[in-house]
C-alpha cells in the first residue's frame, strides 16, 4: 500500500484538510515541471500525486491546488461555459464540503456572495446538516455540491434540501462517484464493517454505488438537468496536459 493511500485510509479527513496546508507547499516545489498543468492556478508540474482509497489512479492530485480530476474539469466548465466568474451581478453561492482548491479563489471572487457549508469540514463557514440546511427557501443563484451525496444515508432528503435553497432560475452542480455500467445504484445499510464497505462502494465512508438512474433521481425532486459529457470539448493534448479523466459526466441541474 502506497503511503496516500494509507493517509487516506486511516486518517480523519478533518485532519487531513489541516496537515495539507502545511505539506502542499513542500510537495509541490518538489514536483515542478512542465510535463502537466493545473488549469485552476496553471502551475505545472513533472507530475501529479497518485490518488486513491482503493485502486490508486495515477497523476490524479495536483499538487498545489489539491484538486482532482473531476475539480478540474468543473473548474473548466465553470470558466468557458457560463459567467460564474464574469458576471457583472452579484451571485450568490453555496458551497457544499468546500473544496480546498476552489475555497481561497471563489472567496476572492469580487462577484461572488460566497457561503460555504458542512457539518464536519474544519474549513466551512456554517456548521449544518446537508439534510436540514439554515437557509431560507429559494437563496442561493449556484449551490455546488461534489463527492457527498455518495455519504448521506438519506440522499433523496438532502437532493430536496439543495433543490429548496436553490433560486429559480439557478443552477447546481452535483457531482458523485459514478459506475456507468451499472444501470441502478446499489446500496445496503447492512454493510458496517469498513474494509467490507471500501470493497463493495470504493470508500469506507460511502453508503452506496450511484448508477446511471442518480440522473433521474435528481429530476423526482425537481430539477431540470443536463448530463454533460465536457471532456468531448476538451482536445486529447488539453486531456492529458490537465490530467482529466475521459467521458466523465458533469451533472449540471437547474430549478425553473
Amino acid at each position: 500500500m502506497s503511503i496516500f493511500k494509507y493517509i487516506l485510509n486511516t486518517v480523519p479527513r478533518p485532519w487531513l484538510i489541516k496537515v495539507s496546508y502545511l505539506v502542499r507547499p513542500i510537495i509541490a516545489f518538489s514536483l515542478k515541471g512542465n510535463k502537466f498543468t493545473d488549469p485552476i492556478d496553471g502551475k505545472s508540474f513533472r507530475k501529479f500525486l497518485p490518488y486513491g482509497y482503493g485502486k490508486q489512479r495515477e497523476n490524479a492530485l495536483s499538487p498545489s491546488t489539491l484538486s482532482l480530476e473531476r475539480h478540474r474539469l468543473m473548474w473548466l466548465f465553470l470558466r468557458d461555459d457560463t459567467d460564474f466568474f464574469t458576471s457583472k451581478e452579484k451571485i450568490k453561492t453555496l458551497h457544499i464540503a468546500p473544496e480546498q482548491c476552489f475555497l481561497d479563489l471563489f472567496r476572492k471572487q469580487t462577484n461572488l456572495e460566497y457561503i460555504t457549508s458542512d457539518l464536519e469540514s474544519p474549513i466551512a463557514d456554517v456548521k449544518a446538516d446537508i439534510c436540514n440546511l439554515p437557509f431560507d427557501d429559494n437563496s442561493f443563484n449556484v449551490v455546488f455540491c461534489n463527492h457527498v451525496l455518495e455519504h448521506i444515508i438519506d440522499d433523496t432528503k438532502a437532493m430536496q434540501e439543495l433543490y429548496r435553497v436553490l433560486k429559480k432560475g439557478g443552477f447546481g452542480i452535483f457531482q458523485i462517484p459514478q459506475d456507468l455500467s451499472r444501470e441502478k445504484t446499489f446500496e445496503d445499510n447492512t454493510i458496517t464493517n469498513r474494509t467490507e464497505r471500501a470493497e463493495i462502494f470504493g470508500q469506507y465512508d460511502h453508503v452506496r454505488v450511484y448508477g446511471r438512474d442518480y440522473f433521474n433521481k435528481l429530476r423526482s425532486v425537481g430539477f431540470e438537468v443536463d448530463e454533460i459529457d465536457y471532456t468531448k470539448k476538451i482536445t486529447r493534448e488539453k486531456l492529458e496536459r490537465y490530467c482529466l479523466m475521459k467521458n466523465e459526466i458533469l451533472p449540471v441541474c437547474y430549478k425553473k
